[in-house]
């Protein structure tokens, strides 16, 4: 570095591409040569504390260490305050034992961002030559240390960058964000030479901060910290920028975790950065810690979209009722747990299929309507093979956020077990106004049967005393007994009567209730025979016995054959009666049914009231089968009636295998 030509050297390097990491030594060089010296070094002043620290040299060791602290390093200030000077080093002792020397050039760099002084010893040139060349070298040192200021401080936000990289990659998940935290902080720490770099999260819910992760492996004291609390890392959440808290060695780097309108957490930097300056690592730390959040954040959000999501299925497939989702093409997007298992069928063979084709073409077709209003729901109650039971089906648009129908919500409740309760609740409303009806019969026909029965008694008794004494009736006995048997006939009648309104107990034994059918077919058998109507049989050999009256019985099912016989004659044309018999666990079914008119919608529910009857005046009494109803009621059976398919009145009588025999 000769007088006459300056900055040379550093015109040559800059032009050659030099690294200012590589040209720092070969500026002391040139400085000691153009000095007669052989000692230089540059102090930096510390961005913790003012002592100064050698960060380049030539001719001694000990570069990275402090070399001046406390009042001599504001003595070292003082004297470099006023330029360029060859001074003596009486009041600096400690620089003095690591100069090995006296005397000494002392040369503040100008363009520095920190305080930096550069220490020629002994320099053996004249002091005005010393001075000039201290002159330029305050200027190319100050150059090429901001050159390699700038350059490292390029080479480090590259790194930060690579770093804020390698942490997005690693975290997918709110359970991975701890450990990538733990490299970010260790990964940064050693890159600041930092004491250490910890990381707290702020728990909203619980309004606390938690240790999370921490370049240090040994634990938090306190790993929690309520989120009101003086502790630098809570303050840190109130913080718009990263701030320097507390003193020498104390002092703190609290930069907040700050995404928009809110702050995740704090970054904690404990510890000086050498070769940073403050400004510099306020910066490093914004960055840094503005990158991190953004990656919280993702993480978070990511973390509550799948638990929203998650939350959202588990309700989906919670619920009871069967629940489906179509697009506007009404193929299947969505269906809840409880529909595929009705179906038994895959859930990935269901997503995808038509409507129709899942809950049958009746839903589907009502489906295809329109809405009556827009966004309004509708009901409808379906029978559906297919899922096996009877729903009731509310349809709802799937609407979008622009208001737009996409699809349909389908919310299929089974309402099976409720019709059927609905059913044979109207059932038995019926048969106990039924009972109500019979009961009224019986009082009046019971009244009817004794006043009867008296005179009838006396009519038979009179009947045996002349049949079987009197000598005058000889000529007529036969007819005689003709009219005692109608009149035991009548009585017969009468004491049924009497047991239909429940005035004696009936006398019940076991009994094939095929061979009750058959006498009672027998009594019938002219009249059938006349009117051209045709008797099937379709009796089966595996029906048990039942316990009955007989005699009721055949009343019964005579009523029965007269009811059938009359509506086939009203046809005007021979027809058939068909019979059978069959078993289950626990009943006998007998099954009745014509080739007649059939029974009008209006008169079914009427065809068993007492004296109720759609015949001609004269022509029945409306008795028959109130009759009937009440012996099958009596022997604890039941009795229903409806129209066959193909036409004609199908009754269905069951009797219980298991009743006491009595």
């Amino acid at each position: 570095m000769s007088p006459t030509t300056p900055f040379s050297t550093l015109a040559r390097a800059m032009a050659r591409g030099t690294r200012p990491s590589d040209l720092l030594p070969e500026l002391h060089r040139e400085l000691l040569a153009a000095l007669g010296a052989a000692r230089s070094v540059v102090l930096e002043s510390s961005p913790v504390s003012n002592d100064y620290i050698a960060s380049s040299g030539r001719g001694f060791d000990g570069v990275g260490t402090a070399w001046v602290r406390d009042s001599e390093a504001q003595e070292l200030s003082r004297i470099a305050a006023a330029g360029p000077a060859v001074v003596t080093l009486s009041t600096l002792p400690s620089l003095e034992a690591r100069l090995e020397s006296r005397r000494a050039l002392i040369i503040p760099v100008k363009l520095a961002k920190r305080p930096t002084i550069l220490v020629v010893a002994r320099p053996e040139v004249p002091e005005s030559e010393a001075l000039e060349v201290g002159t330029r070298a305050e200027v190319e040192f100050g150059i090429v240390l901001e050159w390699a200021r700038l350059a490292r401080e390029g080479s480090f936000h590259h790194r930060m960058r690579e770093l804020s990289l390698v942490f997005a990659r690693g975290v997918t998940s709110a359970a991975s964000l701890a450990p990538a935290l733990e490299i970010v902080a260790h990964e940064a720490n050693t890159l600041l030479g930092t004491r250490r770099i910890s990381v707290w999260l702020h728990d909203r819910r619980a309004r606390e901060l938690l240790f999370t992760a921490s370049s240090d492996p040994q634990p938090e004291k306190t790993p929690r910290l309520p989120a009101e609390s003086g502790e630098a890392a809570a303050r840190g959440l109130r913080f718009d920028r990263p701030q320097l808290v507390g003193h020498g060695v104390d002092r703190l780097l609290v930069a907040p975790l700050r995404v928009w309108r809110r702050a995740l957490g704090t970054l904690i930097v404990e510890g000086g950065a050498p070769g940073v300056d403050d400004e510099h690592l306020l910066d490093v730390a914004h960055d840094l810690a503005r990158q991190l959040a953004a990656g919280i954040e993702n993480v978070q959000l990511l973390d509550e979209i799948v638990r929203q999501r998650r939350l959202l299925e588990d309700t989906f497939n919670s619920l009871t009722d069967l629940l489906l989702v179509t697009d506007r093409n009404l193929t299947v997007v969505q269906v809840n747990d409880a529909l595929v298992e009705r179906l038994n069928r895959p859930r990935t063979e269901i997503v995808g299929s038509t409507l129709s084709s899942v809950v049958g073409d009746s839903v589907a077709a009502w489906a295809v309507e329109p809405e009556p209003d827009h966004g309004a729901a509708a009901s409808r109650t379906f029978e559906n093979p297919g899922l096996n039971g009877t729903f009731s089906v509310t349809m709802s648009p799937l609407v979008n956020e622009e208001e737009e129908t996409v699809g349909r919500v389908l919310v299929a409740k089974d309402i099976t077990a409720q019709t059927r309760l609905t059913a044979d609740r109207e059932a038995l409303r019926a048969r106990l106004t039924q009972s109500e009806k019979l009961a009224a019969l019986g009082q009046f026909v019971a009244g009817i049967a004794h006043e009867m029965n008296n005179p009838l008694q006396g009519i038979m008794g009179h009947l045996e005393l002349l049949i079987d004494h009197s000598e005058a009736a000889a000529p007529v006995r036969n007819e005689l007994r003709r009219i005692f048997r109608e009149a035991a006939r009548a009585s017969r009648i009468v004491r049924n009567l009497l047991v239909f309104t429940g005035s004696r107990r009936m006398t019940r034994r076991r009994l094939r209730i095929d061979r009750v059918i058959s006498r009672a077919l027998a009594s019938r058998r002219v009249a059938l025979d006349r009117a051209g109507i045709a008797i099937v049989r379709e009796f089966s050999e595996a029906v048990p016995t039942v316990a009955g009256d007989p005699l009721l019985l055949q009343q019964a099912f005579l009523n029965l054959l007269i009811n059938a016989e009359h509506a086939i004659k009203s046809r005007g044309e021979s027809g058939r009666i068909e019979l059978a018999t069959t078993a289950t666990d626990d009943n006998v079914v007998v099954t009745v049914r014509d080739t007649g008119t059939g029974i009008a919608a209006d008169v079914l529910p009427r065809i068993f009231d007492p004296f109720f009857t759609t015949k001609e005046v004269g022509q029945g009494t409306g008795l028959g089968l109130a009759i009937t109803y009440g012996i099958v009621q009596e022997h604890g059976g039941t009795i229903a009636v409806e129209n066959a398919p193909g036409g004609g009145a199908l009754f269905r009588i069951t009797f219980p295998v298991r009743a006491e025999v009595m």
